[in-house]
């Protein structure tokens, strides 16, 4: 990209440069303006292509096909790769790779994950009630590329217009088959929802693959058909503005690249002083030191929480071995244990008790009395770790 350079919606602005990544397509048209750094969801400054929108709202050439479902699975998951598409749940994780599984590890069930656990967040839930068919084709387009027979949607079931709908979307499909699940924290996460839905248990430090079973996110399913089908790139979603911080909470479609303070504006602003903005669910998101941060393609939710729903005091005290942590967690791993050594700097010794099985569910912060901040120390361990 140059600056100075006209795009149009849909145009390839950035491209993959290793197996685990996804390219990224402009989702306005208008003109280049910068080539920078801009911060993102987790507070790191990344390379940006800053585009001024001139309104026009016009489309680089796309390939429809209405007969997407004759093509091989070859072609499919090389759409699926060049529209951009990730995990839209929040880990961003390239699909077209999960859908390249090893040949020693042969894949037979793929899960639509609806379960949407986090609190507060209700995108997920919007798109089953008002896109189902287009989910399910998604899911259908997923099966074909991996060759099974066998598809799940799991769906909470205290969501039960969403699962009329997607049943109703489902109905003529044989190998197809919506899954109502007890409603608790973190039912949604990939390797509890295997084994509510399959009863299969993804081994310590395994994937899901490891079992047989690919997981993809509602929004993931229906941008897989939305490629297939019109050839459309991922370059918008839907997020969920929400919160007693702003004045009129509710689900957006939103363009990537927007920067946040743009929804909040758009949903009525700030509603008195908020005492935090977070991406993501009060759970497992992550929150932001400015407003300039734009919607990416794992952004969930902006949640706005007032005074009334977080205490800002910021003081925690010492680990008491009370043990909360430990029956909490669902990975039956020592949280304690894992804050302990990172608060001190054994970074490596976080490696022996099973650091990198935790996926950040955020149980063990929300039941400690010391009110100690476990998710944060396990993340700062990990990054050290990866670094």
């Amino acid at each position: 990209m140059q600056i100075g350079q006209e795009v149009k919606k849909g145009d390839l602005i950035g491209e993959t440069t290793a197996f685990v990544s996804a390219p990224v397509h402009a989702s306005v048209s208008g003109k280049v303006v910068a080539l920078m750094d801009a911060p993102n969801a987790m507070g790191k400054m990344v390379p940006a292509v800053v585009i001024d929108n001139n309104g026009k709202e016009e489309w680089t050439q796309l390939r429809d096909n209405p007969d997407y479902m004759k093509l091989t699975p070859e072609e499919l998951k090389g759409k699926i790769k060049d529209a951009g598409i990730v995990g839209m749940g929040g880990a961003t994780f390239p699909t077209h790779v999960k859908l390249s599984p090893p040949k020693e590890k042969p894949i037979d069930v793929v899960i639509i994950n609806g379960a949407e656990c986090e609190p507060y967040l209700t995108a997920d839930h919007r798109m089953m009630v008002e896109s189902p068919s287009d989910i399910i084709e998604g899911l259908k387009i997923l099966m074909k590329v991996l060759g099974v027979s066998k598809g799940y949607v799991g769906i909470e079931n205290n969501k039960p217009d969403a699962i009329a709908k997607m049943k109703e979307a489902s109905s003529g499909e044989a190998n197809i088959e919506v899954a109502e699940l007890e409603v608790k924290y973190p039912q949604g996460a990939e390797k509890m929802l295997i084994k509510a839905i399959t009863d299969r248990n993804v081994p310590a430090g395994g994937l899901p693959m490891d079992v047989g079973v690919v997981v993809q996110n509602v929004g993931t399913a229906l941008a897989v058909f939305e490629a297939c089908r019109y050839g459309k790139p991922l370059i918008e979603r839907v997020v969920t503005v929400t919160g007693l911080g702003v004045k009129t909470p509710g689900n957006l479609r939103a363009r990537v690249g927007t920067p946040v303070k743009e929804l909040i504006e758009t949903c009525g602003g700030f509603n008195n002083s908020p005492a935090k903005v977070i991406l993501g669910g009060p759970m497992m998101g992550f929150a932001q030191y400015t407003l300039d941060v734009p919607v990416a393609k794992g952004t969930s939710g902006i949640l706005v929480m007032s005074e009334e729903e977080h205490s800002t005091s910021g003081k925690f005290g010492p680990c008491i071995k009370c043990g909360n942590c430990i029956d909490a967690c669902p990975m039956g791993l020592m949280p304690s244990m894992l804050s302990l050594l990172s608060e001190k700097g054994f970074y490596e010794e976080t490696k022996e008790y099973n650091l990198l099985d935790c996926f950040e569910c955020g149980t063990c912060t929300y039941v400690c009395p010391s009110k100690r901040p476990i998710v944060q120390f396990v993340r700062l361990s990990k990054s050290l770790i990866k670094r």
